[in-house]
């Protein structure tokens, strides 16, 4: 592995910005997290092709990064190449019949208020949510009873080699936090389907979620939203405040006082601090509910 070789070749030659040694901290919602080795953000498809054959020649281990609203990044970073997906892949296209085609680097409450001005109804509810539109994608973001994946007509992705395939539909099952997209596949792009709707209306129940996001959930502070799956006809915020840990901390990571199903950092937080809160928290559920949570969190540079 060079990543020497690496970062000269894709330098300056081709349609990326290319850094070396990238604190990951400035990229993650958490405000966590060492260097990564490379970073490049592609702004096309050749440059993200290219940074591929560069990456796999040079064997150099690599991920998509979105906004980082759901990762946990090591304090010791990541030994390989972060690609964040840049301006072609940032483009919004509305048609008449209510289809809306979206790139994966679009940010998703962007995407949101476009089709507000739009008159276009549906995903309402994702108001408030953090991150890019493919990352939304790769999760089913939504709640519990309303998810993006509902509204996907179709879905184009890259794999390792960048050769590109669109699934349809029905090619693609979706679940809570979940969907059945190759995690190795890289999403480029998405067409949604949503339907015509009173602006006024659209507006309303954006404003309603709005307000109920900010009286649940500590959005003063950096987090990564909820830590741990809702098991089904149960929540996980309830029994972790129902085992008395509403408040409490490891270093300057805390169980958030207002929301007990987010850890935020309050300040100098170490990935350490929220893996240690995260163990806490999980064996304390599974001594008294007999549940073993599950994490919604990514894990970045941890090893296997």
């Amino acid at each position: 592995m060079s990543l020497f070789n690496a970062y000269m070749s894709l330098s300056g030659a081709y349609d990326a910005e290319v850094i070396r040694e990238e604190k990951l901290s400035h990229r993650t919602t958490y405000r966590i997290g060492g260097p990564a080795d490379l970073f490049v953000c592609v702004h096309s498809y050749p440059a993200l092709k290219r940074t591929l054959e560069v990456l796999a020649r040079e064997d150099i281990e690599w991920v998509i990064l979105g906004k980082g609203s759901n990762v946990l990044v090591s304090d010791a970073g990541y030994r390989g190449c972060v690609i964040e997906l840049g301006r072609e892949f940032s483009r919004l296209a509305f048609f008449e019949d209510g289809r809306v085609t979206v790139g994966a680097g679009v940010l998703l409450p962007k995407l949101v208020r476009e089709t507000l001005s739009h008159s276009l109804s549906g995903i309402e509810f994702c108001m408030g949510i953090p991150g890019t539109v493919g990352g939304a994608i790769s999760m089913d973001a939504g709640s519990r009873h309303h998810w993006i994946g509902h509204y996907v007509q179709s879905v184009v992705i890259a794999n390792a080699a960048g050769s590109l395939r669109r699934l349809s539909a029905d090619e693609i099952e979706w679940g809570y936090r979940w969907c059945s997209i190759d995690p190795a596949a890289i999403i480029l792009e998405v067409d949604l389907l949503l339907k015509p709707g009173s602006k006024d209306a659209i507006a309303a129940e954006m404003n309603r979620r709005t307000s109920q996001r900010r009286r649940a959930q500590p959005l003063g502070l950096p987090s990564c939203g909820s830590v741990f799956r809702n098991p089904p006809d149960g929540s996980a915020a309830k029994m972790i405040e129902r085992c008395g840990l509403k408040g409490r901390s490891v270093g300057g990571a805390q169980i958030s006082k207002m929301h007990a199903n987010f850890i935020v950092n309050a300040g100098g937080a170490t990935a350490a601090d929220v893996v240690a809160l995260m163990r806490e928290v999980h064996e304390a559920v599974q001594e008294r509910f007999g549940v073993d949570l599950s994490c919604e969190v990514k894990f970045l540079g941890f090893g296997a």
